[in-house]
């Protein structure tokens, strides 16, 4: 039977499993069946939604890079990024992937006008009075590794939180960390796929 969860990774969790140095994983938030595992990832420092399912297909039309689908990412950097500053980034920017220099795809970049509405993360990120922390929208198409956090720290912005949002028509809403909800599988390939 297939099985499909979305699932609100909460920080300084690893998208796996199994446990590696002591490392909070899945299994610390989310019981699912042994077949079950995530599609993609996201990083340890790294919090938002993740699908989980043991359906090899949905995982290969997520990952494959033949099939482009929309990621959005909330992300809270150090500082305040200018208009300029994110048309950089929504042209592409140069990053190092695997040792190599690569160019990002354009992408779609702004800044949020009032901070978003987002659990509070624990820990909390180190707040300085004098350097704003300012909230931007990435939305890509691609997904290499650390991508946003190399595209934020180009411009000289560093990324301080990384949450992702949502994955094609596929939302957190009101998701908190650690929470996770099963969805029907034609639901998923509606929301996903357009089907």
């Amino acid at each position: 039977m297939l099985h499909y969860f979305i699932t609100y990774k909460p920080y300084q969790v690893l998208s796996q499993f199994t446990s590696q140095h002591d490392k909070q994983t899945l299994k610390n938030y989310f019981a699912v069946a042994k077949d079950v595992y995530p599609v993609g990832r996201l990083d340890y420092d790294s919090e938002g939604l993740l699908l989980l399912t043991n359906d090899t297909n949905l995982n290969h039309r997520l990952l494959h890079p033949n099939f482009l689908h929309e990621r959005e990412y909330w992300v809270q950097v150090d500082g305040m990024p200018t208009q300029k500053a994110l048309q950089q980034i929504q042209q592409g920017v140069d990053i190092t992937v695997d040792g190599k220099k690569y160019h990002t795809k354009k992408c779609i970049a702004s800044l949020f006008e009032t901070e978003p509405n987002v659990v509070e993360r624990i820990p909390p990120i180190r707040f300085r009075k004098e350097i704003p922390a300012a909230w931007i929208k990435i939305i890509l198409t691609e997904g290499k590794n650390r991508q946003v956090r190399k595209m934020s720290a180009s411009i000289g912005f560093p990324t301080l939180r990384l949450i992702r949002y949502r994955i094609e028509k596929i939302e957190l809403n009101d998701l908190k960390p650690g929470e996770m909800i099963e969805l029907s599988k034609k639901i998923i390939y509606k929301k996903l796929f357009h089907e």
